[in-house]
């Protein structure tokens, strides 16, 4: 069955979860949709070249306050053949200009994460849907407000988060959909990546070779590495939390109640400027808010566990530390192993390649050459496509405003937590109980 056919008879089943539309502007996927990028350095880059590739975008502006940026921008729409965009790079809040153009349907957000909630809320005033990076935003209250505003102006808000559509998490997903786990029982994932290199540099190249950041710093480490200066808390949680969501059916039946999290004590980004500056560096002297290693747990409806990790500024190879355990076995990404109960041999794993070849979701079957070449393992494209194909045909987006909403006020709630004695707190519910009777519509067949 594909999407749009479920989403049919979802209709007559019950309430198809998202916010959907008031006024019927495509509807069809051979709608044309058109484009606005806000924010064009690196991540962003990677958003608008894959938008770039297709027949049925057309981008036709961009925003960036930089122009180092704004010119490799300008370089994907030659190498790709289009016509070059109008430009908007006057100050902080050029950003509203290209919104007050009448011929954008939607914009892409891929600015640094103070900049998220200002521009979806103007974005959606503007009347344009939004396809937004992580996060949504840096307290509750704002949380609460992107959510309101989608549902009073009948937009899309989709948060671009593409491990939901990595491939052994989808064949994983598939394995969740087919009761072979049972019952769920325990979940876990994170993000266990060394930033350092990203979180410092010279000011002249991308990463590495530095010990500066803020003013002195290139791309990321121009802001990312003050969250760490002023925080703590799990501060990206979404790329561990969105497949597991996916997988525990949140907003579909189920949905977060509480969250407890704790630091450990900061470390690793001292170390690192003592190491590459020097101990006489003046960043030697900052004293680092966010715990080397963050933990959190939260609890379900249907009464699942889920532990997340957040681990950045120490030396580490890269994993999300995925596990997925049910009654009957469970997958870990770690040690890319599965084991089920009279399936595999009693106490021993199994690797998980012919799983995940029997089990390969129809998406990237479908799609697996189209998302060759495109970021972070072809996942991008997906999650690209995802946001236009839903936008243009009037369809929910698979990732509606309330996951997104869910995923990333973890944030927020962490830090309280931590700061209040990592005491337990309440986890908001966005749908206001409509999670209930919500029907699953996240890469239902090979659709979107």
């Amino acid at each position: 069955m594909n999407r749009a056919n479920f989403l049919k008879m979802s209709a007559l089943a019950g309430t198809a979860f998202t916010v959907l539309p008031s006024k019927v502007v495509f509807g069809s996927p051979n709608s044309k949709l058109s484009i606005g990028i806000i924010g064009t350095g690196l991540r962003g880059q990677e958003l608008l070249r894959l938008s770039l590739q297709r027949n049925d975008t057309d981008v036709t502006a961009i925003c960036d306050i930089q122009q180092v940026m704004i010119e490799s921008a300008l370089r994907l729409f030659d190498k790709a053949g289009k016509p070059k965009p109008e430009i908007y790079d006057n100050g902080d809040y050029a950003y509203r200009e290209l919104l007050a153009r009448k011929d954008i349907d939607a914009v892409i957000i891929a600015t640094p994460w103070e900049w998220h909630f200002p521009m979806a809320m103007d974005a959606m005033d503007a009347g344009k849907h939004v396809g937004c990076e992580v996060m949504m935003g840096s307290t509750v209250d704002e949380h609460w407000e992107v959510v309101k505003k989608a549902e009073a102006t009948g937009l899309q808000y989709m948060m671009l988060e593409n491990v939901c559509y990595r491939r052994d998490v989808m064949a994983v997903l598939q394995i969740v959909r087919q009761n072979i786990f049972g019952e769920l029982i325990h979940l876990q994932g994170g993000y266990q990546h060394d930033l350092r290199e990203v979180k410092f540099n010279d000011g002249q190249q991308p990463y590495g070779g530095g010990a500066e950041f803020g003013e002195k710093g290139f791309s990321e480490a121009q802001w990312r590495t003050q969250h760490s200066v002023d925080r703590n808390g799990d501060l990206y949680p979404t790329h561990g939390i969105g497949p597991l969501s996916k997988m525990l059916q949140i907003h579909n039946g189920n949905r977060y109640t509480s969250l407890v999290s704790m630091a450990s004590k900061a470390r690793g980004l001292h170390e690192y400027i003592v190491k590459v500056g020097g101990k006489d560096h003046p960043n030697a002297k900052i004293d680092f808010k966010l715990g080397d290693v963050v933990t959190t747990m939260i609890s379900t409806a249907n009464g699942e566990s889920i532990l997340l990790q957040h681990d950045t500024n120490l030396p580490r190879p890269y994993s999300l530390g995925f596990r997925v355990q049910g009654t009957k076995g469970l997958w870990m990404d770690i040690n890319k192993s599965i084991h089920i109960e009279e399936v595999s041999k009693p106490h021993r794993w199994e690797e998980t390649k012919d799983w995940f070849e029997k089990f390969d979701h129809p998406l990237w079957q479908k799609y697996a050459e189209e998302a060759q070449g495109a970021g972070h393992g072809g996942m991008d494209f997906f999650v690209v496509n995802a946001f236009i194909e839903a936008v243009k045909r009037n369809e929910p987006t698979p990732i509606s405003v309330y996951d997104s909403a869910a995923w990333s006020v973890i944030t927020p709630l962490s830090e309280a937590s931590i700061a209040n004695g990592c005491n337990a707190i309440e986890f908001p519910d966005f749908t206001k109980g409509k999670w209930k009777s919500a029907k699953d519509i996240f890469a239902i067949g090979d659709d979107y």
